[in-house]
């Protein structure tokens, strides 16, 4: 009687362990899913910032930002210009 109590007792043992390996594996294998998810993400990203950066530094460049405002707001260097220190 007891052998078999003690043998029922290590076979449930031995099945709750089994199907905490099999919730484990599952969960591991979801979560390292969603990491390579993020991690597409995170290149879309990065590559989407590369270019905002590349186009802030086009809409920056000096010439153009003259050429505008020469053009849309009249502006001009100034003729005889002198500094006054204060």
């Amino acid at each position: 009687m007891r052998r078999s109590m003690v043998l029922a007792v290590l076979i449930l043992a031995t099945l709750v362990s089994a199907v905490g390996v099999v919730q484990a594996k599952h969960k591991s294998r979801a979560l390292l899913n969603e990491l390579q998810g993020l991690r597409v993400a995170q290149d879309q990203l990065d590559t989407e910032w590369s270019q905002l950066q590349l186009e802030e530094s086009a809409w920056a460049n000096h010439g153009r930002i003259e050429q505008i405002a020469r053009a849309n707001l009249q502006m001009r260097d100034p003729e005889n210009y002198s500094v006054i220190k204060r």
